[in-house]
């Protein structure tokens, strides 16, 4: 598996995230929107937004996991936050960062009025790309 990261020029350099990734590889591993839930479905950290991303992105890395991905395989991230604001943007980052490390996917960032599950904060949905040429 291949991801080619690009920022072209003429475009801002992001940090967090980059422009463009071209995926080469074998399978497609597309997970659900990922909330910040216990393995018993109990919410954590309620009104706690940075616990609540740490829970988040830690779930998505068992997801991963459980498809036989690893998150540098990860092409693409939707996110979705209630209510977005800047103060939530430094959350974010952490909690990505300590899945992610330096890898950085494509991202939509959506700040919405609510979710299916009205006491979280924030959703992450991924595809990665998995196998060889």
């Amino acid at each position: 598996m291949t991801l080619e990261r690009i920022d072209p020029e003429g475009l801002a350099r992001p940090e967090t995230y980059s422009h463009v990734v071209i995926a080469t590889g074998s399978r497609l591993v597309f997970v659900a929107g990922q909330v910040a839930e216990d393995e018993d479905g109990n919410v954590v950290g309620r009104d706690d937004f940075a616990r609540q991303a740490r829970q988040v992105f830690s779930n998505l890395g068992l997801a991963l996991a459980g498809a036989g991905a690893r998150p540098h395989e990860v092409a693409r991230l939707g996110i979705f936050v209630v209510g977005l604001r800047d103060e939530h943007l430094p959350a974010i980052e952490a909690a990505r960062a300590a899945l992610f490390g330096d890898h950085k996917p494509v991202d939509t960032l959506l700040g919405v009025e609510t979710l299916a599950h009205p006491a979280c904060l924030l959703e992450v949905e991924a595809i990665a790309v998995i196998g060889g040429r």
